[in-house]
Order: structure tokens, then C-alpha cells, then sequence
């Protein structure tokens, strides 16, 4: 009987920590807790991008460290639902997807830049899916905002099949309408967090592999 109640305690034990480092969003913080983006500053001059590639604390941090990216917000889009929440998003009622609004100085990156940067970021060939996140609203999608930005996101997802560099992909090329940013807490998540759980077994290393891959284009 002990050995049964030891055992019993050892599986949910294991359950919670593999349930905090499968999840993109299991936070600690409290929803209160004040501001950390400073959406005060002027961006006004800047261009403006978005994209989804799966958890947004991820792609938020690939985004940041990329020469000529100003600010980046992490929020939702590709839905239909006014004002979600996170637990709505993650819930999969609300069709939007963990999405990152970027701005960005086009007289040091182009859009062109930040495209190549979504697809060396995050796998696209996996629907509905990145790394240990799964859900539609961890998809790919790389919105677009006029024909210009549709065409280059067409022409490089030709290209990356035309040379093997992907067998299928996956990502969906979709119009822009709306961007919600997330709650404070999300904003900033890897920098504030770098020991949370998921943190340093998928997000840093995500970063890294991603790095590894573009060294050209990341902030001095």
C-alpha cells in the first residue's frame, strides 16, 4: 500500500513538471502586476509587421535581438473574437493565434529581413503546432498588410520549397485586420523570466538555435 501511494505521488509529480515545461503561457505572475512594456515611446515613425510562429514569449525574443527592431508586442490576431483574454485564446474558441506586433526601422531591416527571420525562427512544416505547443493558436501565419508583403512572403515560401529547404510548409499567408496585445504579464516574458521552467528548456534555446542560424542580422 505504501509503495502503491509512493507511486502514485512520484506520477503526478512528474505530471506537474512535464505539464509547466509543455506550456507556453503557465505563468506565476499575478494579472495585476504593472506595466512593463513602455507603449508611451514614440514609434510613430517606424514600420510595422506582424507575425504568429507559436508561444508568443518565444517569438517576441527572436524578433528582439534582430538590428533595426525597435519594439516588439506579443498579443493575438488572425481571429474573429473582440478583446480575448489568454485564457480564451489558449482555450481555442476565438480563432487568433499567439501573434507578435513588430516595429521596425525599415532604413536598417526590410521586411524582406524580417520574413526570413519568421521562417529561420520557428518550424513551419507543423500544423497547428510548435515544439511542445499544440493548438491553432500556436500556427504560423505571416500576415500581410498590402500586395507588396504578400508577394514576398509567397516568393520566399516558393523559394524554400524550390530548394529543399522545407518538404511541405505549413503556414498560412493571411491578410492583417486586427492585433490584441496580451496581458502585461506576457510582454518581455524571456527577459524577466530566465529561469521560469519553459524559459530555459524551450524558449532560450530556440533563440539560440535561431542565432546560430542569422548572426548577420542581430542588434551589436
Amino acid at each position: 500500500m505504501m509503495r502503491d501511494r509512493m507511486a502514485i505521488k512520484f506520477l503526478f509529480g512528474l505530471f506537474a513538471i512535464t505539464s509547466v515545461l509543455m506550456a507556453c503561457a503557465q505563468s506565476d505572475e499575478k494579472k495585476d502586476e504593472p506595466v512593463v512594456k513602455d507603449y508611451r515611446k514614440n514609434l510613430d515613425s517606424l514600420q510595422v509587421a506582424y507575425f504568429a510562429s507559436g508561444c508568443f514569449w518565444c517569438v517576441e525574443e527572436v524578433f528582439e535581438s534582430v538590428n533595426g527592431v525597435e519594439e516588439v508586442i506579443s498579443g493575438y490576431s488572425g481571429g474573429k473574437e473582440k478583446n480575448p483574454t489568454y485564457e480564451q485564446v489558449g482555450a481555442g474558441v476565438t480563432g487568433h493565434a499567439e501573434s507578435v506586433k513588430i516595429y521596425y526601422d525599415s532604413s536598417v531591416v526590410n521586411f524582406q529581413t524580417l520574413v526570413d527571420v519568421f521562417f529561420n525562427s520557428h518550424d513551419p512544416t507543423t500544423k497547428d503546432q510548435q515544439g511542445p505547443d499544440k493548438g491553432r493558436q500556436y500556427r504560423s501565419i505571416a500576415f500581410y498588410q498590402n500586395e507588396d508583403e504578400k508577394e514576398i512572403i509567397e516568393s520566399t515560401i516558393k523559394s524554400l520549397l524550390k530548394n529543399d529547404i522545407f518538404p511541405k510548409i505549413t503556414t498560412e499567408v493571411t491578410a492583417f485586420t486586427i492585433f490584441y496585445p496580451a496581458e502585461d504579464y506576457h510582454q518581455d516574458y524571456v527577459k524577466l523570466h530566465p529561469n521560469q521552467a519553459y524559459v530555459k528548456a524551450v524558449s532560450i534555446p530556440r533563440l539560440n538555435e535561431f542565432k546560430e542560424k542569422m548572426p548577420e542580422v542581430l542588434k551589436p
